[in-house]
């Protein structure tokens, strides 16, 4: 399946590395290394992840260590929603992105 990501990711993963990087910017990269590569992996069997149904409509969600990646499957693609530490309430983030056009 195509991949596709949400508005959001960029600057998702950008905090994420930002945070990290204050203590280990070698951390930081590899980080960011994980998570573009469970995101690359998300898209080829997607529907390997249970529903979250609690997060709203067709929500999935993989973790990688301490952070998540929110997903959703779209017209033959696999659309990023957010990626944020696994510890932050999801249910808003998840609820924000409801409102973004289609085509992002």
């Amino acid at each position: 399946m195509r991949l596709r990501l949400s508005a959001r990711v960029p600057s998702d993963l950008e905090e994420i590395a930002d945070f990290i990087a204050a203590d280990s910017p070698r951390h930081a990269l590899r980080v960011l290394r994980l998570l573009r590569a469970k995101m690359k992996e998300i898209a080829k069997p997607p529907e390997i992840y249970r529903l979250r149904p609690e997060l709203g409509p067709d929500a999935q969600l993989a973790a990688v260590g301490n952070y998540v990646i929110l997903f959703r499957i779209r017209r033959n693609a696999v659309r990023i929603e957010r990626v944020v530490h696994g510890g932050r309430e999801l249910l808003p983030l998840l609820s924000d992105n409801e409102h973004e056009s289609p085509s992002s």
